[in-house]
């Protein structure tokens, strides 16, 4: 258990910062998804490799979650310090030179800053919130990550155009900036947390060691993979349809309002009501209806009406997940919440990349995603065996 007593007054201002940090972080991630085919153009390379620009940061996640995790808790603070310094510097690195090449390596360094921003969210909350306050608090910053993909997905739908990337690269970089430095000052303002009484390898058995996060894993990971597809690649799929960039732009970051929308009102409401597990199975259930769909009729209306409310119902799982495992990983909270996005951007690694070869198929490829989903069902069964007494 943590040396630290709970804290007795919430810091939220420490929340708020930290929240501007987690949107610029995605941001970032999703910079060149909403304008896939004017990047491919102005870099002079193809849809696959733009589609790179953000497969890349569930990759180096992938790698990074475990070391980010034993980082943040041993040493919260200085980790995540460390999470805004690698996202600026990746965002201004993408500066360098106007070129592929400059492009993918400050997404690669930016990717590295990810773990130590996203994994953070648990310890924040047990070490600058009351207990009454921590379920709110996580549903608050998972809902700043999706608002950092709608700004993302709104800058690509209001700039499109192959002139305007290079604009793109440089407002996401000031926001990463500014983000980092809102943080660097509510963690000089607010008092240090107590220091934690798990870590280094000790922290990964309590976490990994878990059966609870072990389970939450393996719901977690195909309908965050399926997540991350869409995301990435939804502007190639749905353009065989007549669905403009700048229109599917605008979708995606309205698909991540409805998902923040979600974030802030589900997760709380299933926590009083002991319903998280019945709203992350419907939101599966939804999601995978809705790609078939997206495979039978593409069109503009079918896209407003299924990806928003996938936004609305899937989004929220996280959320629950990582409210879920800080209550059964007290002594490594970052170390589970990293194990658990871990899984998340395997999964989305894995699906991406297999729609990627698909993008020229958009039938085919929803109707495979629309399976993927199906298989985190018999996940969410196997846990709930566990939870039940």
């Amino acid at each position: 258990m943590r040396a630290a007593a709970t804290p007795v007054k919430s810091r939220w201002t420490v929340f708020l910062a930290y929240g501007l940090l987690a949107a610029a972080s995605q941001a970032l991630f999703v910079t060149y998804a909403p304008v896939t085919g004017d990047a491919a153009r102005h870099f002079g390379v193809s849809v696959g490799a733009i589609g790179w620009l953000s497969q890349v940061f569930p990759l180096v996640y992938v790698l990074l979650a475990i070391p980010a995790g034993l980082a943040l808790d041993r040493f919260l603070r200085p980790a995540l310090v460390a999470g805004a310094v690698l996202t600026a510097g990746g965002a201004f690195l993408r500066l360098v030179a106007d070129d592929f090449a400059w492009a993918l390596a400050g997404q690669v360094v930016a990717a590295a800053g990810q773990p130590f921003v996203l994994n953070a969210i648990p310890g924040l909350a047990v070490g600058y919130l009351s207990e009454k306050d921590r379920a709110t608090g996580i549903a608050a910053a998972s809902s700043a990550t999706f608002g950092g993909m709608v700004l993302g997905y709104l800058l690509g739908a209001f700039l499109p155009g192959e002139s305007h990337i290079r604009g793109l690269t440089l407002i996401t970089a000031l926001i990463a900036l500014d983000a980092g430095l809102c943080l660097v000052g509510a963690l000089r303002v607010a008092p240090a947390p107590g220091s934690p009484a798990t870590g280094g390898l000790r922290a990964v058995r309590a976490a990994f060691g878990n059966r609870y996060v072990r389970r939450l894993c393996a719901v977690v990971a195909v309908p965050m993979g399926t997540f991350i597809a869409l995301a990435t690649f939804a502007q190639p799929l749905l353009a065989p349809a007549g669905v403009s960039e700048a229109t599917a732009g605008l979708i995606l970051a309205c698909t991540m309002i409805a998902g923040v929308l979600g974030c802030a009102v589900v997760p709380v409401w299933a926590d009083r009501r002991g319903r998280e597990v019945a709203l992350m199975g419907a939101g599966i259930a939804f999601t995978a209806v809705a790609c078939l769909h997206l495979a039978l009729v593409p069109s503009t209306p079918m896209a407003w009406l299924t990806l928003l409310g996938t936004g609305f119902v899937l989004l929220p799982a996280l959320p629950i997940v990582l409210s879920l495992s800080e209550r059964h990983a007290l002594d490594a909270e970052s170390t589970a919440a990293g194990l658990i996005w871990m899984a998340g951007n395997l999964g989305g690694v894995v699906l991406a990349t297999a729609v990627g070869f698909l993008v020229t198929s958009p039938a085919i490829a929803f109707t495979a995603l629309a399976g993927a989903t199906l298989l985190a069902l018999p996940a969410l069964r196997w846990f709930r065996k566990l939870s039940r007494p």
